[in-house]
């Protein structure tokens, strides 16, 4: 189906939901039928418009693409040795002392090198704290207890951001320790790259795949491997009823935390008035009393 097609029954699908409302309460079940329906076009209008660059499309064309994960790397760290052994997004690492890290991209090679690759539209979200502090959690999971430190494996953590956020208007920038006062490198492993999405030169291969992270249509694509994959998300049925279901999925889970939220907020304003016990607002706000002792 063609966007102009998707559009036009988009565009038909709410004139004929308004028609059903003005019919009264009695057609509540084709209210709900045409506003089913109507979703669904519009989530295949949005899938369309998906990008390598937008997260929620990002997870689902890299999650277990080993192949597309390999061209990624092999291509920004220019190096074809780069052999993937898995790969997994939106893989969530715990920290019992502070704020958990959820990793876009979390992969490993078959020389024990460890990369997380991160996908950052807006500037803040590339801070340079943040890259240490994705290191810093990485590290503290590669690591059993009683390990020598001399078996943790060499890391990268990899921004691709929209803008030039380091500002100096190079494709991509390499961050690493160094002796100050000496010159020489560190060497502890760690190895921070910051990607420029705004160079899309295509006399290179790192510009051709930023111009591949902007493409809507599979086909003005350079790369195949990711291509490939785009346009199964994109175009084939079955890639397509997964997309749905992740952008369905995706609305369950808003929904959840804006009911969590509502909860918080009930029960903060509660505590405030300091009329109810802890227990009593757990019971009324539906929060566990652990939790509402912690927003006490």
């Amino acid at each position: 189906m063609t966007e102009q097609e998707i559009l036009e029954q988009i565009e038909a699908l709410n004139k004929q939901l308004e028609e059903i409302r003005m019919q009264g309460a009695d057609a509540g079940l084709l209210i709900d039928e045409a506003e089913r329906e109507l979703q669904h076009q519009e989530d295949l209008q949005r899938i369309r418009g998906f990008r390598m660059i937008d997260d929620d499309f990002m997870n689902v064309v890299f999650d277990d693409n080993v192949e597309g994960t390999e061209l990624l790397l092999r291509i920004i760290l220019d190096n074809p040795t780069i052999n993937v052994n898995s790969v997994k997004t939106q893989r969530v690492m715990k920290n019992l002392l502070g704020r958990d890290v959820w990793l876009d991209i979390d992969a490993n090679d078959d020389t024990g090198k460890e990369y997380n690759i991160e996908i950052q539209r807006a500037d803040k979200g590339a801070e340079r704290k943040r890259a240490r502090y994705h290191s810093s959690i990485k590290d503290a999971h590669l690591l059993k207890a009683g390990d020598d430190f001399s078996k943790l494996p060499e890391s990268y953590v990899i921004f691709i951001t929209e803008n030039d956020v380091m500002k100096g208007g190079l494709p991509i920038y390499f961050i690493e320790r160094v002796i100050t006062n000496t010159g020489e490198p560190f060497n502890d492993g760690e190895h921070i790259v910051y990607v420029n999405g705004e160079d899309k030169n295509s006399s290179t291969e790192l510009g051709r795949l930023m111009h591949d992270f902007y493409c809507t249509d599979a086909d003005d694509m350079h790369f195949k491997q990711l291509a490939d994959r785009v346009r199964y998300f994109k175009e084939n049925e079955e890639g397509v009823k997964r997309m749905c279901a992740t952008l369905e999925k995706m609305r369950d889970e808003t929904a959840k935390k804006a009911a969590e939220q509502t909860k918080v907020s009930i029960a903060i304003d509660m505590i405030k008035e300091g009329r109810l016990s802890l227990e009593e607002i757990a019971k009324y706000s539906k929060l566990t009393i652990d939790k509402v002792k912690a927003l006490a």
